[in-house]
């Protein structure tokens, strides 16, 4: 009996925590939703400052119990609408869109946050392609909402995704999208998800999910509620004071304003006139402005914010310091470009020790070999191996040219630049086509990359930029081809119908007609005896110009072509189906066996295609 009243004592006290923990949520609904801009790609990510995270044991289980019972109670709401309502709600979404904005698209209330709380959510893109992105977003962050398609299931991404959150040593908070579909099986994403150690809250692990539809809108809320829940839970906090620090999270240059840098603040606060420094870049901040462009004054951590003023243009996931002067930023990139020199310096000191020992055992092999000979004799033979060697260099020049596709890439933005990069490095169709990287940056096509182009017969490929007409005209006129794309998925396409081309004609055979042998004879021609087939066109017909094959248990024996072809008496140059003919082939040595098969065919060269596959 005692027992019992301890377990209903213990009841009722999660009861009143679950309470207190649901009024909290309440009050705190998302307010602010950031757009991190990019010209490529919108941007989004739950960063709410970096600092060591812990949890309440009791706290966790409470949480964790409580939204067990509100998932299933908001499941069994929405089935008994989707039984009540057919119709879907479609929200217009679109790039720098407010959380206000989003909210009354959705037809939702919203709370403002506490004064000096903010959210930023950065999103990377899902494709196999983006890997490095999807590590610097999961560095960056503190929170990673993993979203998984409940009619895909767990894809490769998804797995590289979750590996990412481990080495940063980030939690998850799972979002189950396309909940609104028919085939939609969010269990099964859940189950699929344990082989990975990522064990949801319905299974008794501490992966908060929430199912949700990004066309319907349904539950974004929800899963803005369990983000912030989860930050306030592991208490993120940063310090708005002292040095800046930050992440650089897309890089491009502007036209007007040089090279700008969209960024994360994650402890400090950021001022116009502030000394940066990121890689090999530095900058003194002469204009900051946030996601809608509107300028600011000042960046608190959390905040994504574009800074104009960098001396050079640094790459994205660089991290950002500031120091307390110009000079002290000049030596410190100094001191990078200078270690980065000199690590270039070992590594072509290795290649040069290679070439030089290969340079040695060439000369000491060609001094044994001329040793002993005479001074005639060895010049004479000195004089064909240089000519020799000459002949077959420009042959290797040759095929070489042929079979080599130099290649510039020119994109908006460096997160653009490093994808497109990534995708080339996947390449491994060398035996077929050589795909040479000769030069990649940032910024639209320039006068420089039509030249460099032309040296190395190579083509320019941009993403997002632009080339003017006189750099149109100027490629035209030295036969530098220029293709530009909006979509990287297009250019990597456009990339393999161009290795394509570089390849030689395959050729394919196109049967015209099929025999089968019937009996075999010898026929006397001059002195010799010429075996001869007496056969019957099964299919289509045989010409006598065109090329056969014979095939015996089905492999092919001999190929080539007929040295006659007669029905009955009379010499014929086509064949059709159903008739008897008697053919002699133009080898001899051949001998036929009644059951063998004639086939005729003809040879047509089809363009090859790439066998490289860039995963999409």
């Amino acid at each position: 009996m005692n027992q019992k009243l301890l377990k209903l004592e213990n009841l009722l006290r999660f009861h009143t925590v679950f309470r207190q923990l649901h009024s909290l949520g309440q009050r705190r609904i998302l307010a602010q939703w950031n757009h991190v801009f990019s010209s490529a790609y919108p941007v989004w990510t739950a960063q709410l400052c970096i600092r060591p995270w812990q949890t309440d044991p009791l706290i966790g289980a409470a949480l964790s119990q409580y939204r067990l019972l509100v998932t299933k109670k908001e499941e069994r709401s929405q089935k008994s609408q989707l039984l009540s309502t057919k119709s879907k709600k479609e929200v217009e979404v679109w790039i720098g869109m407010t959380i206000e904005e989003l909210a009354r698209a959705m037809e939702k209330d919203i709370v403002s946050l506490p004064s000096g709380e903010k959210v930023t959510f950065l999103d990377t893109p899902g494709h196999a392609a983006f890997s490095a992105m999807r590590a610097r977003g999961a560095q960056v962050t503190d929170i990673v909402v993993l979203v998984v398609a409940a009619d895909d299931g767990v894809m490769k991404q998804t797995v590289e995704s979750i590996q990412h959150a481990k080495d940063a040593q980030v939690p998850i908070v799972l979002a189950i999208n396309k909940c609104d579909k028919a085939e939609a099986d969010p269990e099964k994403v859940k189950k699929e998800l344990l082989a990975y150690d990522v064990v949801c809250e319905d299974y008794g692990g501490d992966v908060q999910a929430v199912h949700v539809s990004a066309l319907t809108g349904d539950n974004l809320m929800a899963l803005a509620e369990a983000t912030i829940a989860l930050a306030e839970i592991l208490e993120l906090k940063a310090d708005p004071t002292g040095p800046v620090e930050g992440t650089v999270i897309e890089s491009f240059t502007d036209k007007g304003r040089g090279p700008v840098t969209t960024a994360i603040i994650q402890r400090g606060t950021l001022r116009k006139g502030s000394i940066l420094v990121a890689g090999k870049s530095w900058a003194k901040v002469r204009l900051m402005f946030d996601e809608n462009g509107k300028i600011i004054h000042e960046a608190c951590p959390s905040t994504p914010v574009g800074i104009v003023g960098w001396r050079d243009l640094p790459s994205a996931g660089d991290e950002i310091l500031e120091v307390e002067s110009e000079p002290r930023a000049r030596a410190v990139v100094d001191w990078r470009k200078y270690e980065l020199e000199q690590e270039k310096n070992k590594e072509d000191l290795k290649v040069i020790e290679e070439k030089r020992k290969e340079h040695q055992e060439a000369h000491q092999k060609a001094r044994e070999k001329y040793s002993n000979m005479h001074w005639k004799e060895r010049s004479f033979l000195k004089y064909q191996e240089k000519k020799e060697q000459k002949s077959s260099k420009s042959k290797e020049k040759e095929e070489r040219d042929s079979h080599v596709l130099p290649v510039i890439i020119k994109g908006d933005v460096d997160g653009s630049v490093e994808a497109i990069v990534n995708i080339m490095h996947t390449y491994d169709a060398s035996h077929e086509c050589e795909l040479e990287l000769v030069h990649f940056g940032v910024g639209d096509v320039s006068e420089n990359d039509v030249n460099l182009a032309e040296t190395f017969r190579g083509v320019i490929y941009g993403f997002n930029v632009n080339a003017g007409n006189v750099i149109q005209k100027s490629a035209a006129k030295k036969g530098v081809k220029i293709k530009l794309h909006k979509i990287i998925y297009r250019l990597i396409e456009d990339l393999q119908e161009e290795l394509s081309s570089r390849l030689p004609c395959i050729l394919e055979e196109h049967p015209i007609g099929e025999a089968s042998i019937l009996a075999t004879f010898s026929v006397t021609e001059g002195k010799k005896k010429v075996p001869v087939a007496g056969c019957r066109v099964q299919k289509g017909q045989l010409e006598k110009q065109k090329k056969f094959k014979l095939i015996r248990n089905g492999d092919v024996i001999w190929k080539g072509s007929l040295t006659s072809l007669k029905h009955h008496k009379d010499d014929i140059s086509v064949i059709k189906t159903g008739m008897d003919c008697g053919l002699s082939l133009s080898e001899e040595k051949i001998e036929f066996q009644v059951g063998d098969e004639i086939v005729c065919y003809e040879e047509k060269e089809v363009p090859a295609k790439t066998s490289w596959d860039p995963g999409f």
